[in-house]
């Protein structure tokens, strides 16, 4: 695919540059039932936001650390992971949210980690009721199969198509942190209107694929957890900003 103008900008410009979607809102079914952590199935209403087109680069975290004398991450000397147009790996919860904040700064405007409510209603693409953005059938081959051979690292930040809004990497590549405590229990109980998870929690909710796994994409409702504290080489980071 024909690189997009938006992201060649990101890697020559770094955060200054970087691109957002700017996402309407709406009502949604939210989750599914193929795991317990996952339900129930219910309508959610989030309220008009914005999401970054790519996950953060190491373009644009190197720029963050280089300004401000942020401790560099354990990846980002390694050969597999410090590609300029690869997303930043080695990424904890306390480390994105360093990195919003800053970039709020530089931007002003208020970036921050997405809730997954927001995060489920931007990979879905506008597309209702289907596990994958494509439908509910998993690829047979390809980068996304079931069992495909893996690589070891990430693959360059738009190398593959986005989903319906536009985005790249939403089910793929790095897990992403959001910012709500993961809940065991699924969703039961919590607010339908602009959700913010449970209260407090021993993890953070992340979403999306990973590049080690056998299985490379990750189906829309499917969480993922961490401490976090915890930095793994498969765990990146996305912004979202208030509008």
């Amino acid at each position: 695919m024909s690189p997009d103008p938006r992201i060649t900008r990101l890697f020559t410009e770094g955060p200054i540059a970087t691109p957002f979607v700017t996402l309407e809102g709406g009502t949604f079914l939210m989750g599914s039932e193929l795991r317990a952590d996952e339900g129930p199935v219910h309508e959610v209403t989030v309220a008009p936001f914005a999401v970054a087109l790519t996950p953060v680069s190491n373009v644009e975290f190197r720029a963050f650390i280089d300004a401000t004398g942020y401790e560099d991450l354990p990846f980002l000397e390694d050969e597999r992971f410090s590609a300029p147009e690869q997303p930043v790996v080695g990424v904890s919860w306390d480390d994105a949210n360093a990195y919003c904040a800053w970039l709020s700064t530089l931007l002003d405007r208020d970036c921050r980690l997405p809730t997954e409510a927001e995060r489920e209603f931007a990979a879905r693409g506008g597309i209702e009721g289907v596990l994958f953005p494509w439908g509910d059938e998993p690829w047979d081959d390809g980068p996304y199969a079931f069992g495909a051979a893996g690589t070891d690292r990430p693959v360059p930040i738009g190398s593959r198509e986005p989903n319906g809004y536009g985005l790249f990497h939403m089910g793929d590549n790095v897990h992403e942190w959001c910012s709500d405590w993961y809940a065991r229990a699924g969703y039961a109980g919590l607010p339908v209107t602009n959700p913010t998870g449970v209260e407090d929690g021993e993890r953070r909710a992340s979403r999306g694929g990973s590049w080690r796994h056998r299985v490379k994409v990750s189906r829309i409702a499917a969480r993922s957890s961490l401490a976090p504290n915890r930095r793994y080489n498969d765990y990146g980071m996305r912004v979202y900003a208030s509008v």
